[in-house]
């Protein structure tokens, strides 16, 4: 349903049963899926691809030209998957040539004030709190949520059910199924809370942290602890998970522990 003092460009894309509100603005070139609702004052750009039964609120602008000086006009775009909230005054632009796309998974929760930035891939039942800022080219993967105010370097990745404290920036990778905290951003544990919420077992969530215990706490730099990661544990898909992100890794892993005098 549109309302009349909406603007919707005539070649964009709306399913039957969009609500879309007074004020809304919809550009050309934008598919919204069945079921989605945008709010009053959202400005839909060029490129948004916006899955089924999304809800985008107030304020929102999605598939902005990138924030970047080398961005020259190449045809790209900003995706959203099914099931995501977008709340109000969030900003989300499309890729550049790099990836040519921006992308927000599916069952996703971005709150106020939050950016994404170009070129960013953000995987499936993420949560991101009120002004959330990613950078551009940064990976997040699933079950991801960032407290608020947190803020991430452009080519950083976060693996898998990461969590990051709120006010935490964060400069280098975040290793899956850990929490990170404090200043410069450290491993304080593994995301046991949020794992449990998600079926994971005792025994799971054990090896984990011995996973993590070696390359955190036992005085190891990375590749000694990797190597006797893999000699000494036995092979199981969060094992290899870590150990391939740990070799991955452009910009480093995160830090361990550490003390001050």
């Amino acid at each position: 349903m549109n309302q009349p003092l909406a603007y919707v460009h005539p070649g964009a894309k709306i399913a039957k049963n969009v609500v879309i509100e007074p004020f809304a603005t919809i550009h050309n070139n934008v598919v919204i899926g069945e079921g989605s609702w945008i709010g009053s004052n959202v400005t839909i750009m060029e490129g948004a691809r916006i899955g089924k039964n999304c809800s985008i609120f107030p304020g929102a602008v999605i598939s902005a030209p990138p924030q970047d000086l080398k961005y020259e006009g190449e045809e790209t775009t900003a995706e959203i998957g099914d099931n995501t909230t977008i709340r109000e005054c969030v900003t989300i632009n499309k890729g550049t040539v790099d990836r040519m796309k921006t992308k927000i998974g599916s069952n996703c929760l971005i709150m106020a004030y939050s950016h994404v930035a170009h070129d960013c891939l953000v995987g499936d039942h993420c949560i991101f709190s009120n002004n959330t800022n990613l950078a551009g080219h940064i990976v997040v993967g699933d079950y991801v949520v960032m407290a608020g105010m947190t803020a991430v370097h452009q080519f950083c990745t976060i693996g898998n059910h990461a969590f990051v404290t709120g006010g935490s920036l964060v400069r280098k990778d975040v290793p899956p199924y850990v929490k990170a905290a404090r200043e410069p951003l450290s491993y304080v544990g593994i995301n046991s809370v949020g794992l449990r919420r998600r079926g994971y077992s005792s025994e799971k969530i054990r090896e984990i942290q011995n996973v993590y215990r070696i390359l955190y706490q036992k005085g190891y730099n990375n590749t000694q602890a990797t190597n006797i990661i893999e000699a000494e544990m036995e092979a199981t898909p969060e094992r290899d998970e870590i150990l391939q992100f740990i070799r991955d890794s452009q910009r480093g892993i995160m830090k361990g522990y550490f003390t001050t005098n």
